[in-house]
Formats: structure tokens, sequence, C-alpha cells
């Protein structure tokens, strides 16, 4: 090879491995001017190569394009179809309109809607498998929702298949109910249609009144023809949960309901439940299941947080299945009691870190202000708090010396503590709750071991009782009380030397007619310190400690299936906390 060949043959390599890329922007503007072009010949009638035809209406434009922006198109024209090769093709039961803005949506990308044209659009894109101007005209309807045409909408995208549209349309209806009813789309409801809306769980009304309320609106709209339809859509009511007054008032009463037989029956089988509470665990039925909206909303308060305490107070929406954070305590707090009256929130004793308290605070969550109470006469840290028949009782506890085996109760009437006959047995971290009329003490600590045993005060006697012990001696378990039964939750045998020790995830029923406690489904894990509160009819288990870690696991207990499941965990883990319920107005 010579001197020149081998020269000339270096330059090529050399240019051989410069490349030179279009950026994302040339390319970019390519595709638009390209696609502009198009439109232009799309407009002038240009290399179009078939017509599209609704009704008196015809559309020249080319197949490529059409089959770039939609599989339905690609799939008339890629295979071996008769509309493949013709000149022109029918569109049957389209929208011309419709159709010529959505050929021209293919050329350019963009689409105008409006209040009146985005169903139409969006049952006509649906079809064309144009997913983009699905997805566009979801979220302008989505924009649209009103309590006047959230139903219509919910239907609408029912029948189109569009599942995110129906998702919240239906969560719309739900959050807006109240509201909901009072519209024409409402009235106009097909029985059906209004049977599957009154059966949801997730309506946010404050009472089951407004439900009976909307189910008469709707009746008395053409109560010739749906008269018939009554004792299947009263069956959607949740009569049982109904207070008894207005069970005889406004149900009873009705001229209606009194001559149809199936209702009839459901106004006996709610009477039942009220008459007769001691049979209550046998006659739940879907009825008797509280809607989510009217359970109330659940707190929690204070405890132990990445090993340190926090004053924090978090609150659970049964029906959105979210935590909150929604303020805090006054100050420092760890191993106090906490209760409810009158919809306000009572904080009792605890220690500050540096000495047992005995000072109560009381929190408005309508107003979210805090206020001082009367103090006890007992300083008190580990203590149990209920309330019985109107008063509050702050049970056993440390107060920083000793164990207690003291109580105190507060008249909310005259705002002072009085003390009550002892408990037989010093206790802090026991499991308090109210059974059948009677304050019931579960397990906690003696000083030297941790307890097994159980007891009982009537306040119409003074006098406590002794009743059947646990299988497993518990410190710092939890307590609930559901369908007429006490359930003892987790807790731990270990000495106050071993934090570390094992954590208990049996769980025990507590039987009063029998005096006997049996095995249940234990939890997911073994835990003390746990917060247990009862929200709607499950059993709630919310945090806890495990020996090594808090928590932010929360389960749920289902006493008609003897079955835990998992809910919405805590944004952190929280162990020692005071959990309580709150009925306030929506």
């Amino acid at each position: 090879m010579t001197e020149d060949q081998v020269s000339s043959s270096s330059s090529l390599s050399s240019l051989s491995s410069r490349r030179s890329y279009m950026s994302e922007n040339d390319v970019v503007r390519h595709a638009i001017t390209s696609l502009g072009k198009m439109k232009v010949f799309f407009s002038q009638n240009m290399l179009t190569d078939v017509t599209l035809v609704v009704g008196d209406r015809r559309i020249p434009a080319h197949r490529l394009v059409l089959s770039s922006a939609s599989d339905y198109f690609a799939a008339m024209f890629t295979n071996n179809l008769r509309e493949a090769v013709e000149q022109e093709v029918v569109m049957q039961n389209v929208d011309p309109d419709a159709l010529s803005c959505l050929i021209e949506y293919c050329y350019t990308g963009t689409i105008e809607l409006h209040e009146n044209t985005a169903e139409v659009l969006l049952s006509t894109a649906s079809l064309l498998q144009l997913h983009e101007v699905v997805r566009f005209c979801s979220g302008f309807m989505i924009h649209q929702l009103h309590p006047s045409n959230c139903i219509g909408i919910h239907l609408f995208a029912e029948s189109q298949g569009c599942i995110e549209l129906q998702k919240t349309a239906y969560n719309y209806i739900m959050e807006n109910f109240t509201e909901v009813i009072h519209n024409q789309e409402f009235i106009l409801l097909p029985s059906e249609e209004l049977y599957e809306l009154l059966l949801s769980d997730d309506i946010n009304v404050p009472s089951e009144e407004v439900v009976f309320h909307s189910l008469l609106t709707w009746l008395n709209h053409d109560v010739s023809n749906r008269k018939k339809h009554l004792g299947k859509l009263l069956g959607a009511v949740r009569l049982p949960l109904l207070a008894p007054q207005f069970i005889a008032d406004h149900v009873e009463e009705n001229s209606l309901l009194r001559n149809d037989r199936t209702c009839q029956d459901l106004i006996m089988e709610a009477l039942k439940y009220h008459v007769l509470p001691e049979r209550r665990s046998q006659l739940q039925t879907s009825r008797t299941k509280p809607r989510k909206s009217t359970v109330g909303t659940l707190y929690i308060i204070g405890g132990m947080e990445y090993c340190k305490g926090t004053s924090s107070i978090e609150m659970y929406n049964l029906r959105t299945n979210i935590w909150t954070h929604v303020g805090s305590m006054n100050g420092r707090r760890l191993q106090f009691g906490a209760a409810v009256i009158d919809n306000r929130l009572f904080i009792v004793g605890g220690r500050d870190g540096l000495k047992t308290l005995n000072t109560v605070e009381c929190y408005d969550p309508k107003t979210h202000t805090w206020s001082s109470m009367p103090s006890m006469s007992t300083h008190r840290h580990g203590l149990g708090v209920a309330v019985l028949e109107g008063p509050l009782y702050a049970v056993g506890g440390h107060d920083g010396w000793s164990y207690l085996n003291t109580v105190e109760r507060w008249d909310p009437q005259t705002r002072q503590w009085s003390y009550v006959a002892p408990m037989n047995t010093q206790r802090s971290t026991a499991g308090v709750a109210i059974l059948n009329n009677r304050l019931y003490v579960v397990g906690g600590r003696d000083g030297s071991s941790c307890l097994r045993s159980v007891e009982c005060f009537d306040p119409h006697t003074n006098k406590w009782t002794q009743c059947a012990s646990m299988s497993k001696c518990r410190g710092g378990v939890g307590v609930g009380v559901i369908n007429g039964y006490l359930f003892a939750l987790g807790g731990h045998d270990a000495p106050a030397v071993n934090p570390s020790a094992s954590r208990f995830q049996c769980v025990e029923r507590y039987d009063p007619k029998t005096d006997m406690w049996t095995a249940v489904s234990p939890m997911s894990i073994g835990r003390d310190a746990i917060g247990v509160s009862v929200l709607g009819d499950k059993l709630f288990a919310i945090g806890g400690y495990d020996g090594q870690s808090y928590l932010n696991l929360v389960e749920t207990y289902d006493p008609q299936t003897n079955e835990w499941s998992k809910v919405q965990h805590m944004a952190t883990g929280r162990a020692g906390m005071c959990v309580i319920v709150i009925k306030l107005d929506i």
C-alpha cells in the first residue's frame, strides 16, 4: 500500500468514527412539521385514500394517519377486512360531530372539550381506541363533578368501562351523599341502582336516619310505581342502628311500611335488636354493621416513639382509611389514662419524665382547645381509666413510690374526685374496660410479677369481685370489649429488668355469663403496650412494643369470623399510647 493510500484510509477511518445525532428537540420539531403537513393535505383533501361516511357526513382521510393514532383503525386497515381496500367506510352508531373532531385530533394531537361534548367525545374515543383522548375526557369530567351530575357521570363511566372515572365519581357520591340525595339524578335512579347505593358501607352520613329519609324521598316521587320495591330497598337500610324512638315515630308509623309484610319483618328485626341487647351477638346481620362514617373517629394520644415520649395526637378515619396528625398534648406525659365524656377527651395522670402527675386536662376536638380540670387526689402513672354510667374512674397505677390498689371517681356534674372501694390487688399497666355496667381490671403488674388475675367493680354496691383468671400472666396487656365479650391482647410475663423478653401474640376472650376465658385467634406479632379500641364492628390493635422496636402495625379483629386483618399502618411506630373513639357530627 502506498503512502497516499495509507493517508486516505486513515482519513476515511477518522471520518467514519465521527458520528452526529439529532437532538431531541430536532426530532420533536421534525414530528411537528411532518404532522402539520399531513394536516394541510387532510384539509385540502390531497393524497387521501379513504372516506369515512357517517350519516350524510363524508370525511376524506389518510389510512396511515388514522392507523398511527387509533388501534381501532389500525386493526381495520391492516387486516384482511373488506374496509382495508374499500374507498368508503361507513361508520355505524357514531356521532358525526364527535367523529369529525376525533379525526382532526389524529392530525393535530389536540382537542377542545366542553361540558356538553365531553361524554360523546369520550364514548366515541373509547370506540376508536384513542386512549389519550379517553384519559383527557375522563380528567375533564372529574373536574366537572357536582352533586347534581355525579350519579349520571358514574353510570356513564360504568357503561364505558372507564375505571378511573367510575371510581372517582363513586367516591364523590359517597363523600357528598347528603347533598346528592336532594338532586334530580338521585330521585330518578332505577330501583336496582338505588339498592346498590344504599347497601354501601362508604356512604358519608352522620346517622342511619339520613339513609332512611333518602329512601322515602325517592319513594314519594312515584309511590304507585315504586312501592313494589320497598321491601327490598328497606333491607338496605340498617334499621337496627336507628334509635328506638325513631323507629317508633318514623318507621312504624309509616303506612306504606306498615302494609308491607317484608317491611314489617325488617322492623321487627330492628326492635328485637333493641329489646334483647343480651342476644345481640346472635342477632348480627349486614344491617347491624354500622356504616364507616357513623362509627366515629379513632384518636391515638401520646406514647413512646423512637425510644422517647411523644405528645402528638393522630386520628384514623375508617371510611378513608387514612391517618392524620391533628395536634399535640400541652406537655409531655407517659403512662397516662384517657377517656371520653360528652365528646371531649380527658387526659388523666401519667408522668412527665421527672415526676408522677395527678393533673387532668380536657381536649375539645371541635375547637382544638385544651382546658385544665380538677386534679386527682393521688398522683398516678400506669393507671387505667374508663367511664362507667357517667363518672370517670382512675384505677390503680404507681405513685412514684409504690404500686396502688386505690380507685378514684370523678363526677362530671359536681366536678369532684372521690375515692371508691380499693381493688383487691395492687396493679399498674393493667387493662381496664367496661362490660355489662361493670368496671373490669385485667392483669398488670404488682411490683414483683405480672398478674393473670381479673376483678370487676359494681358501682351500685361499691364492691370488687374476683373473676376467673386468664391462662397467662399479662403485664402491659391491651383490653377491649365487643359483642358482650372482653378481650385481652398480648402483654408479657417478663421481669422489669429484662425489657427485651418476648411478648405474647395470643388473645383470650372472657364470657361474663360463664366466667370463663377462651383462646381466640392470635395477632400476627407478639407485643405489649398495645392501643386497643372498638371502631364499628371490629376490635383494633394498634402499635405496641415487640421487645426490640416500636410498631406502626394496625390490625383489626372480626369477632364473627375470628380473624385478624391488617389495615393502614401509622406513620411511625408507637407503644403505650391511649386510644379512644369520639363521635362528632359531620
